[in-house]
């Protein structure tokens, strides 16, 4: 089965991780969008444009499946994409949306979206979560840990500044952190840290695999997939962050 991951740069990276692990595919083809990186503070017509011509990239692969490991391309895009192939294209916010229920027993719970400007703008996350019930739901563009990520900083005074930052208004804890950038898992364990053993964090590429065995019925295949990279530009660059992200 060949499936393709597309991310707007190296965050997908995060939900590749998750899915080789799962070993759930023969062939996985990994295109990031680096030239044109980061789609977050990009308008919709952008955003949507871009991802269409993501979309002709995998065209020579007859692709199974598709996964949108981008938050952003998941909030604008992902209708129009699908209206495009007859494979599933899986989105990182209906697989966010349906962990976090599954996470939650409490409609009351306290919620919190960490994400992108353009992802917390289309309103995706809090839409879908209030139509799931849930009333307390609070989000913030976190922008900036998209860089420290990429600088390979996930601990320390810098990421502590930048949480003192974003979180300093917050007048109630979440019950739950919804990581709603496929960067935003290589902060995990400050996150933790800083919200708590018992907050619950949302991963965005554990949800993901939850979705693909819940809703395609997938098992591991006992076989390391053959994975293929390829990016817009500088895809040896791509490469070296793998060596480090998926180790």
């Amino acid at each position: 089965m060949n499936v393709g991951i597309f991310d707007s740069g190296v965050g997908g990276l995060s939900v590749l991780k998750s899915i080789l692990k799962e070993q759930l595919f023969e062939n996985i083809i990994y295109y990031g969008d680096t030239a044109r990186v980061p789609y977050g503070v990009k308008d919709k017509d952008t955003i949507i444009k871009f991802s269409i011509q993501a979309l002709n990239f995998f065209s020579p692969f007859k692709l199974d499946m598709l996964i949108i490991a981008c938050n952003t391309v998941s909030a604008y895009a992902l209708d129009e994409l699908r209206t495009r192939v007859d494979f599933p294209v899986l989105g990182v916010i209906d697989a966010g949306v349906s962990a976090t229920k599954y996470a939650l027993d409490n409609k009351d719970s306290e919620i919190l979206v960490l994400a992108t400007k353009a992802t917390i703008n289309s309103k995706q996350y809090q839409k879908r979560l209030q139509d799931e019930g849930f009333k307390n739901i609070n989000s913030l563009a976190t922008g900036l840990f998209v860089p420290i990520v990429e600088e390979g900083i996930f601990e320390g005074r810098i990421v502590d500044s930048l949480f003192e930052y974003y979180f300093k208004e917050l007048k109630k804890s979440p019950q739950a952190v919804i990581l709603g950038c496929t960067h935003f898992p290589l902060l995990s364990d400050a996150l933790q840290e800083y919200f708590g053993k018992d907050c619950k964090l949302i991963h965005s590429g554990n949800a993901i695999v939850r979705q693909l065995k819940e809703n395609f019925d997938m098992k591991s295949i006992n076989k390391e997939a053959k994975l293929s990279f390829y990016a817009s530009s500088d895809v040896q660059s791509l490469k070296n962050t793998a060596k480090i992200w998926l180790s």
